[in-house]
């Protein structure tokens, strides 16, 4: 191992990739001083950040390691054969931190390709983070025969990336990495509180549970998603009521002439002052709902089948509510929500944002009346369970509306570390 010292106290790891040899370096400069001062002083800590390990495995195709993954160290070495398009071979490379000082990684550095037969992807570490004393970080090397329709002249392409570690400030905070509606999809679960698949809506994502990490910042208060449309726009719901209000004074069912369409698009919308411009005007389902209905598949059908003119400002169907709930045995349609409501409330998050004294507006109407709208019980008695109400009557308002698709967020979701718009 070659050492040498220098006043930047920095670490190198160095990666080297063609299509048959793929060869990794690391040679880094100790974190080391000489002290000249009478008396007797001595150094206790130790800058030792290196590859420990390395790991292969065919993603898809036939790719086949020509000798067997290696790692010193200072090096990490993989031959690699590709013999037909769609062949990919991925290696996972170990960069531990085992001395006492945190070390920072300045500098990333990744060509591109040099044969556009051969693709790669480089991934796992990322420019300022922070590799802390004792722990590891991965980099993952991806290496793709890509699609071709005759042999390539040229067999072989060349990777290079450098690492550029040095020692991290005290106090050094990572800078928080941006989240795109991609990565909190790729988030999704199958169990327990969190961003389901929507089973009813193909390319739809859809939050469940008693208390997912849904929260997200916006115009400086706290809203919920309630979902990730196909066509990648964030469903965002006020996590409280901005008081009571008829649905209309009319007594009229109908959204789109409605006197609360009228309050949230033209009175409510301007006091959004904060990332007003990542509002995208949406179309919204105001299909009539059958009440008692055992059938969410249908109910949902009848939502999306009358479409509303477009508007900034809305509120959430029914079937949204429904959908909020993890238990989907005891709580899918409306009619068991209503007989089992006294545990449905405990599985769905909207059930915190009811008026605890009253009831909360839907957007969907009774597909048998012109005057009643579905509203949802937050009074003791019948807390979580439907109900219909003339439009006339007052009650809570959660606006609704659409983030567009190409936002970026920071944060965890969590109540304590909302998602912010970055």
């Amino acid at each position: 191992m070659k050492r040498r010292f220098n006043r930047t106290q920095r670490n190198y790891i160095i990666a080297g990739l063609c299509m048959i040899l793929v060869i990794m370096g690391v040679g880094y400069a100790a974190f080391s001083s000489q002290l000249k001062i009478s008396g007797t002083s001595n150094i206790t800590s130790n800058w030792s950040v290196k590859i420990t390990d390395i790991q292969s495995k065919i993603v898809s195709g036939t790719p086949a390691n020509a000798s067997e993954p290696a790692h010193t160290d200072t090096t990490a070495t993989f031959r690699t054969t590709l013999t037909s398009p769609g062949d990919t071979m991925q290696y996972d490379v170990t960069v531990s931190n085992e001395g006492d000082i945190d070390a920072k990684l300045d500098k990333i550095t990744i060509p591109e390709s040099t044969n556009p037969a051969i693709g790669f992807e480089v991934k796992g570490i990322e420019e300022g983070s922070l590799l802390r004393s004792k722990e590891t970080a991965l980099l993952t090397v991806i290496v793709k025969y890509n699609n071709v329709t005759e042999q390539p002249s040229d067999l072989t392409a060349d990777l290079e990336v450098t690492l550029d570690y040095s020692q991290a400030p005290e106090g050094y905070v990572p800078p928080a990495k941006p989240i795109t509606v991609d990565d909190l999809k790729a988030l999704a679960v199958t169990e327990g509180d969190g961003l389901y698949a929507d089973e009813y809506e193909v390319g739809k994502y859809t939050y469940k549970g008693a208390n997912p990490n849904n929260y997200i910042t916006f115009n400086n208060e706290t809203w919920r998603i309630i979902s990730i449309g196909a066509d990648n726009t964030i469903k965002i719901m006020r996590n409280e009521s901005i008081g009571n209000r008829a649905f209309d004074s009319g007594n009229s069912n109908a959204w789109e002439t409605s006197d609360i369409k009228t309050y949230l698009n033209d009175t409510y919308l301007p006091t959004i002052t904060t990332n007003q411009d990542k509002i995208v005007s949406h179309t919204w389902s105001i299909g009539g709902v059958t009440y008692g209905n055992s059938d969410l598949a249908d109910q949902i059908n009848d939502e999306n089948g009358t479409q509303s003119q477009s508007a900034s400002v809305g509120m959430i169907t029914v079937s949204e509510y429904l959908r909020a709930n993890s238990n989907i045995e005891q709580c899918e349609n409306m009619s068991i929500n209503n007989t089992n409501y006294t545990t449905c409330k405990t599985t769905n998050w909207m059930y915190s944002i009811v008026p605890s004294n009253g009831y909360l507006w839907t957007i969907s109407p009774r597909d048998s009346t012109s005057i009643s709208v579905f509203c949802v019980y937050g009074s003791t008695s019948n807390a979580g369970r439907f109900d219909y109400s003339d439009a006339l009557n007052s009650y809570g308002v959660s606006p609704v509306l659409y983030l567009n698709s190409d936002i970026t967020l920071t944060g965890d979701g969590s109540s304590a570390n909302a998602f912010q718009i970055s």
